[in-house]
């Protein structure tokens, strides 16, 4: 095994003077500090998985915001001045300031916030930074162990380098929305924003590899993740097929191409997702249900069978499927060796009593509304860490913090930045 030699990173714990709680839960990232320059969804729900593991995420936004805190309605109190629960769903654990990259005395506040990170994430298009001088290349400068993770639509080369992205456009480009909605019926985009999330996910992923290869060698470096690219790798075996066999994606509603039975059956009062992933779980599947006879039956035998046969065998567990309620079905599968579960609506997925065990919702105090719900990390580490600490900011709520414990700016500085509007 080879040997290499660690470099360790001094501690730079930025922690706010608050009163809660949040401020005294460890995490497992406290020692790092992270300049967000990201909006909407995809950049935002990497910087916030950091923020979760304990990072001290600054969040920098010009005078206008993030653009997500106006998409509604709903917004918080039914007031449109106010963020909308779109803007709080990928914000927690983060502090907010406003500063003006276009003002040159913005961009020496910037310069000085590179000095003190480790990490910077961002999502502009490919160069615009860059043109500002508050980009890659003058970053790494001012500091070359910066980790500078750039998230774009389409990635810095290639023909469609400039243009700009969004989730449903990637979706479109990369195959997901063909791929997606009923039998014979139109292209349908997912329900959420599956393209953004997942290259925030993948974002997320680069950085952690990139403190690592930064812990061994000392060395800093920009990455670059795009939609498009992480929509089409997300194609998995759909990709694979096509590239591999020629066959087209068709659509299948809640149904997959290669297992039968495994979809969505309607119920007596809603729907029910059924999966069996083998011959055994199929077997088991029939017992259940008081059709042993489907177990032995040539046009069912085997997965291949089944979905040569599919029409078939999907009329057959239909017609028995809607016999019952999804409660009673839920309590004759609550034993069964095969994947089930009902198609839920948000109120039943928050009354859910696994869902209310396992404690996934979060309630944390705002300035503005005095409390909000959100869905906390999903991750549980055995050494802790992993928290919703503070709700998503207000635009600027952390501005002369900012300046004054994380930079140690005096007050007659940051007056002047303030008089000057360079921040707020």
């Amino acid at each position: 095994m080879a040997m290499f030699k660690k470099i360790v990173i001094p501690s730079k714990q930025f922690c706010l003077s608050t009163a809660d709680y949040s401020t005294k839960l460890p995490g497992l990232l406290s020692d790092v500090n992270v300049l967000d320059l990201t909006r909407i969804v995809a950049g935002p729900f990497c910087t916030m998985t950091l923020g979760d593991l304990g990072a001290n995420v600054i969040k920098v936004e010009s005078i206008d915001g993030d653009e997500s805190r106006k998409w509604g309605p709903p917004f918080m109190n039914g007031d449109s001045n106010k963020d909308s629960f779109y803007y709080l769903a990928v914000n927690r654990n983060k502090k907010s300031i406003c500063l003006d990259l276009k003002s040159q005395k913005g961009k020496n506040v910037m310069y000085d916030l590179a000095k003190k990170c480790d990490v910077m994430v961002e999502n502009f298009l490919p160069g615009k930074l860059d043109k500002m001088q508050v980009g890659y290349e003058r970053l790494s400068q001012i500091n070359p162990m910066l980790i500078y993770c750039a998230v774009t639509g389409f990635g810095p080369t290639g023909p469609y380098a400039n243009k700009p992205g969004y989730d449903v456009v990637a979706a479109a480009m990369g195959g997901l929305v063909n791929a997606t909605g009923e039998r014979n019926g139109r292209p349908a985009k997912p329900g959420v924003a599956i393209t953004d999330l997942t290259t925030g996910l993948h974002s997320f992923g680069a950085v952690m590899a990139a403190l690592y290869y930064r812990q061994i060698t000392g060395k800093g470096q920009k990455i670059d993740c795009n939609l498009l690219s992480t929509q089409i790798s997300s194609m998995i075996n759909l990709a694979s097929v096509y590239l591999n066999c020629g066959i087209e994606v068709q659509r299948w509603g809640t149904a997959h191409a290669n297992l039968v039975p495994y979809q969505a059956f309607e119920t007596k009062d809603g729907e029910l997702v059924i999966g069996t992933g083998s011959n055994a779980q199929f077997a088991d599947f029939c017992r259940i249900i008081k059709k042993e006879e489907l177990i032995n039956d040539e046009r069912f035998k085997d997965n291949s069978d089944r979905v040569k046969n599919r029409d078939e065998i999907i009329k057959i567990i239909s017609e028995v499927i809607k016999t019952k309620t999804n409660k009673e079905w839920m309590k004759l599968f609550q034993n069964a060796s095969f994947p089930n579960g009902p198609v839920n609506k948000m109120k039943d997925v928050f009354e859910d009593e696994h869902v209310k065990a396992i404690g996934l919702v979060k309630e944390l105090p705002h300035p503005a509304v005095g409390s909000v719900k959100l869905v906390g990390p999903p991750t549980v580490y055995s050494a802790g860490g992993n928290y919703a600490r503070t709700a998503p900011p207000t635009l600027g709520q952390h501005t002369k913090e900012i300046l004054s414990e994380f930079l140690g700016y005096d007050d007659g500085k940051i007056d002047g930045l303030f008089n000057a509007k360079v921040v707020r």
